[in-house]
């Protein structure tokens, strides 16, 4: 291949699914990046995408391509700019996926300065609870909660976001506020339940043993698959929950809400910058990360 043209048409046809997308993201025609793509396909004989006349998607021997291809152009990257340090900018576009309550309450509000110290960077921000999959759905990095499970995957601990047990004061006025666990069941505690799984069984309520944590079933007849919604239903009275401090921090400093047990609360929540397996990550990537790092850092244990 005499060029990386075709290689970056086609990671943006496929991270956009669609070659009129990215043919617009790239300023050429759409017929363009079609005949780059499938010239692209006979160089290396395989085929890449299957083609639909509503959709793109990556085929088996696409999905293994991609991977590579983006390493590939990370590194290409950094040549160009391994001596030029910090004076060169940081160019190009980052996909990252984060937490929603991580997003929404810290990383937003502080994005406006990284945005306006790299302007020539064009960040997409995907916000969701689920576990994304990297390399098939183009993400550069993701920020998980929780343990990371994906062997494959390279993860970054950034420590533990502490955990808070609470409800609101109208739930406390009807059943009584809580001194122990024997508490949560006497009176007739209902929590609300969380998980990003449909149908998954309710984890329960998590509470310090020993040198171990242990579980309390407590009834509940409202389950959620949402951060936001989780909090949004304790303010509104429906039940105790066990969440992030750092989502309902400004909901306790309000008196929205309660913090109840604090001798018992949940296990901390591990936090971690997840990338896939690759050997070199290009300086846009080590820059966000740097950078998240450091906004987190007061939040975490």
């Amino acid at each position: 291949m005499r060029n990386l043209e075709p290689i970056l048409i086609f990671l943006t046809v496929a991270e956009m699914g669609s070659f009129t997308r990215a043919a617009d993201s790239l300023g050429i025609q759409k017929g363009r990046a079609s005949t780059a793509v499938r010239k692209l396909e006979e160089d290396i004989g395989v085929r890449l995408l299957h083609r639909t006349t509503r959709s793109v998607q990556l085929t088996e021997d696409g999905c293994a391509f991609h991977a590579r291809a983006r390493d590939l152009l990370a590194e290409v990257d950094d040549l160009h700019s391994m001596f030029a340090g910090d004076r060169v900018a940081l160019r190009g576009r980052l996909r990252v996926d984060l937490p929603t309550e991580v997003a929404r309450t810290t990383i937003m509000p502080a994005l406006p300065d990284f945005m306006a110290t790299h302007p020539e960077l064009e960040l997409e921000v995907s916000s969701t609870d689920r576990q994304v999959d990297l390399v098939q759905e183009g993400f550069d990095c993701v920020l998980r909660l929780g343990p990371v499970g994906d062997e494959t995957l390279i993860a970054r601990p950034l420590g533990q976001l502490r955990m808070v047990n609470a409800a609101s004061p109208a739930y406390l006025a009807r059943h009584g506020v809580p001194r122990s666990l024997d508490d949560l069941q006497r009176q007739e505690h209902r929590t609300i339940h969380f998980s990003t799984m449909p149908g998954a069984r309710p984890i329960g309520w998590e509470y310090p043993d020993g040198d171990t944590y242990a579980t309390l079933h407590l009834p509940g007849a409202l389950r959620v698959n949402s951060a936001q919604t989780y909090e949004a239903a304790a303010v509104a009275g429906l039940g105790l929950i066990q969440a992030p401090l750092l989502g309902i921090g400004p909901y306790l400093q309000s008196g929205a809400l309660v913090e109840i047990i604090p001798d018992f609360r949940r296990r901390a929540l591990p936090v971690s910058l997840v990338v896939a397996h690759r050997g070199n990550l290009s300086r846009r990537v080590r820059a966000f990360m740097k950078w998240i790092e450091d906004v987190l850092t007061p939040y975490l244990e």
